[in-house]
């Protein structure tokens, strides 16, 4: 995963260009990451390697990322007891503990409610798992994206709630649902674990745990729903403890089991990967590894996930799949896939989402040419935000389209299409500086939308048609800045290394500067005066290219590119007079049967001129 800058995050002078590269191949200046020049950075550096025994460029790269020796090493070994704050500190954690704890004494009935991707599968897993261990009858509800959208309604509420519900849990949504919880008053006790950020009036329920609610005192708004879940969980389990449940002949649950939820739904749901998330994801990802769960072992599997389960694996192969189900087919098969008890049930389910997967990057790629030409449309017309409709998208993959839009213009990007109702329903993706998710929810309290959530990268909202021109126009004035970013985002690059350096000593020492994602990119490197020796195409589509370069001292350099996109990359790679390039990529240690190879993986490239 790779980190771009926003123009709104520099000054306005343009920064130096790394090798000389003001626009690469495929547009982006190349740029020092902050700090990258600083003498500053250099001392810390120096004082890091000694204190921790790395090499010198990592050290720098670390204290780039804002770290001091005195922080170095609980950052490369993340102990979560290190990190992991009093539940209590959350707003209502107590009420919302004690009351799950009352639930689980009495063996009540429990209605979880919980939404359609990542996060909201794994959430309703881990607590679903952890109330039917006690032997608590436990009805799950995920909304059918396209028949009911996201969040409660109050046919699903009232419908756990005739099942014999009287405690109802809202995962991963519910914060903005004031009036539609309010159909369960005085019916069942409402608890919402939520991090979706808040609008004004916040529902009148049993207990609200959101670190993004106005008085919380946490300061945890960085932690998605699974993570605030876990921490429930905590919570939950010392009040059973202090009142004697475990004395009575009940086993305590091994909490540390149910990292590998936290850790995937952290990654997926774009968390910042530092302190406490980066304790969760290094844990998580071990435990992952151990392959206990069912239903991720299947679908690892499937997704051809063989060695140690990364990051990087997360994101972009067990992740998109779970999504799948709630983007286009069945809202709740994540859930059940991860709460899968046989290994056919599970894997039967893995390979239904692995084909739903694939559905899904077809339907994707049918809206994604008519997207991007209103796109840049609206870019060329000097648009600060980019909105994007039409009547017969697919409503489950607006979001990734936002995605795609969003990366190659550099603006802050809303989807939207027509649902049944004659109503636009859309997604929205962000650029660093800029905050859709507040932006939504003050638009609703402009009276232009009628629904709105979401965070500071990502959103969803609801509007009429007729508002549709109001909309953007507020939005344009709300990203105002955003209308002076470049085309392409300028391209962080941590260090120039020279051939010789793409090393496995290198490779292995970055490493240990994993899990990277969202906060902690993996460092990217960048090489000069290479050229093309050799190149042959991989992959079913062929679109993949496996490359080595030669550099300085014929140093020869095992490279690989994934899923190119512009044919002008593949040209310039094929090219037999073999141009003299600069490289950006990450240097990686790829294991496949015991066996381990250096690749580094090319992020961008540029013509020596």
């Amino acid at each position: 995963m790779s980190e771009t800058i926003s123009l709104s995050d520099v000054p306005s002078a343009l920064p130096d260009a790394v090798l000389g590269v003001t626009e690469s191949l495929t547009g982006h200046r190349w740029v020092w990451r902050t700090g990258a020049d600083d003498e500053r950075t250099l001392r810390i550096g120096s004082a890091i390697a000694q204190s921790c025994g790395v090499p010198e460029i990592v050290a720098r790269i670390m204290a780039m990322r804002g770290l001091g020796p005195e922080h170095a090493s609980a950052f490369i070994e993340p102990r979560l007891r290190a990190f992991l704050p009093d539940p209590s500190t959350l707003r209502d954690m107590d009420k919302a503990a004690e009351r799950l704890a009352k639930a689980v004494k009495a063996g009540e009935t429990v209605g979880i409610l919980g939404d359609y991707d990542v996060d909201g599968a794994c959430s309703s897993a881990l607590l679903t798992t952890f109330l039917r261990e006690f032997g608590c009858p436990v009805h799950t509800h995920i909304p059918d994206r396209m028949n009911e959208g996201y969040g409660p309604n109050e046919t699903a509420l009232l419908g756990l709630n005739t099942r014999g519900a009287s405690l109802v849990v809202c995962l991963d949504c519910g914060t903005a649902a004031a009036s539609i919880l309010a159909c369960l008053e005085g019916k069942a006790d409402v608890i919402v674990i939520d991090h979706h950020k808040a609008e004004l009036a916040l529902p009148d329920i049993h207990a609200l745990v959101n670190p993004n609610q106005p008085d919380c005192p946490s300061t945890l708004n960085h932690l998605c729903a699974t993570a605030l879940t876990f921490m429930t969980l905590v919570a939950t389990t010392r009040v059973l403890r202090q009142n004697g449940y475990f004395k009575e002949g009940h086993k305590e649950p091994k909490l540390l089991e149910c990292l590998d939820l936290v850790a995937l739904a952290t990654i997926c749901d774009v968390m910042p990967l530092r302190d406490l998330n980066r304790a969760f994801v290094h844990q998580g990802l071990r435990v992952m590894g151990e392959r206990n769960r069912t239903g991720l072992r299947s679908l690892m599997d499937v997704a051809s996930v063989l060695e140690k389960p990364t990051a990087f694996s997360c994101g972009f192969a067990i992740g998109p799949r779970i999504n799948a189900g709630g983007r286009i087919a069945e809202s709740d098969l994540g859930f059940r896939l991860l709460t899968a008890e046989t290994e056919l049930e599970a894997r039967q389910m893995a390979e239904r989402l692995n084909d739903v997967n694939r559905k899904r990057q077809d339907v994707e790629a049918d809206i994604l040419e008519a997207a991007m030409t209103q796109a840049r449309e609206q870019f060329e017309s000097g648009n600060a935000a980019i909105l994007v409709t039409s009547n017969d998208w697919h409503a489950g993959v607006v979001g990734i389209v936002a995605s795609r839009i969003k990366e190659e213009f550099n603006r802050p990007s809303f989807v939207a299409t027509v649902d049944e109702n004659g109503m636009l329903k859309g997604s929205g993706r962000s650029v660093p500086g800029f905050d859709v998710g507040a932006a939504v929810i003050a638009a609703k309290e402009h009276g232009l939308l009628t629904a709105a959530g979401g965070h500071t990268a990502a959103c969803g909202f609801s509007l009429s048609i007729e508002h549709l021109p109001a909309l953007h126009a507020f939005l344009n004035e709300r990203f105002e800045a955003a209308r002076h970013n470049p085309r392409k985002a300028f391209l962080p690059i941590d260090a120039l290394i020279p051939p010789s350096a793409a090393n496995a000593e290198l490779g292995h020492a970055l490493a240990m500067l994993a899990p990277f994602g969202q906060g902690n990119e993996e460092p990217l490197l960048a090489i000069g005066n290479v050229k093309v020796d050799r190149f042959f195409r991989i992959g079913a589509n062929k679109r993949s290219i496996r490359v080595t370069l030669s550099g300085e001292g014929n140093r020869k350099i095992n490279g690989i590119m994934f899923n190119v996109k512009d044919d002008r990359v593949l040209d310039l790679l094929e090219d037999l007079s073999r141009p003299t390039l600069n490289v950006a990529g990450w240097l990686r240690i790829d294991r496949w049967q015991g066996r381990e190879t250096v690749n580094f993986c090319i992020r961008d490239l540029a013509r020596v001129v």
